[in-house]
């Protein structure tokens, strides 16, 4: 069985943990903290980060969009009959998810309402990219589920989360993207592909007394430790 080493609250495992779920893989989870990396994980570590794969014959392999690729290889496609172009697509909006993970971590560690409105429009492009994108389907390409929508699973697992505990909607006014958020999340992939306490997790390190979306009562200044953790890494 392939193991996946990850950060619990990080959202570049969540993408692969989302495919081995969509695609019924099996797979093993171990977790680490990034604070104090264990030793045999800097070992096979090029990079010091998760998600890392470890196959079956024992190679570990790094790097999120690598690792993707990989499943895509050894398995079923989770959307049958695509053609080299039709692959591309996916990949290019797919990377458009990915790339603002991060842009994400930063947005929802913001340590006071000016830095959070900002860093909010700046992810946003994102979203209003997609919303010019999608069409009256229930997924991002129409009526099935492909890797585009497993990519931007993390994104919208994310907002809907925050959005329940704080009504703060990182999809206000993007009204295609709220349905196909719906929509994702009621297949319950976000769900499978993350820890039972993942929810607990998460809260706590991004709605702490550190962030303005978790304290609003006390804006902390935007140097704050909330900016601070995301600078270093330790939040994804």
């Amino acid at each position: 069985m392939i193991k996946i080493v990850s950060f619990k609250i990080c959202p570049f495992v969540q993408r692969v943990t989302g495919l081995l779920e969509a695609k019924k893989i099996p797979y093993e989870l171990e977790y680490i903290s990034l604070k104090d990396k264990p030793q045999w994980f800097l070992d096979i570590s090029p990079t010091g980060q998760v998600p890392m794969l470890i196959t079956e014959s024992g190679k570990a392999l790094f790097e999120s969009d690598a690792i993707i690729e990989y499943i895509d290889e050894i398995s079923a496609p989770v959307e049958a009959g695509l053609t080299p172009e039709d692959r591309a697509f996916d990949r290019a909006w797919s990377y458009q998810a990915s790339k603002h993970y991060l842009v994400q971590c930063s947005t929802m560690r913001s340590g006071d309402k000016d830095t959070l409105t900002e860093r909010t429009e700046k992810l946003a492009k994102a979203f209003a990219k997609a919303e010019k994108q999608l069409g009256e389907g229930t997924f991002f390409k129409g009526d099935q589920l492909s890797n585009i929508d497993i990519a931007w699973l993390p994104l919208l697992h994310r907002a809907d989360i925050i959005r329940e505990h704080t009504g703060y909607d990182l999809l206000n006014g993007y009204p295609k993207v709220q349905a196909w958020q719906a929509s994702v999340m009621k297949t319950g992939l976000a769900e499978a592909s993350v820890a039972e306490d993942f929810e607990t997790a998460f809260t706590d390190f991004y709605l702490s007394d550190q962030t303005w979306l978790g304290n609003q009562d006390k804006c902390t200044p935007s140097n704050s430790s909330a900016d601070n953790a995301c600078a270093s890494g330790t939040c994804c």
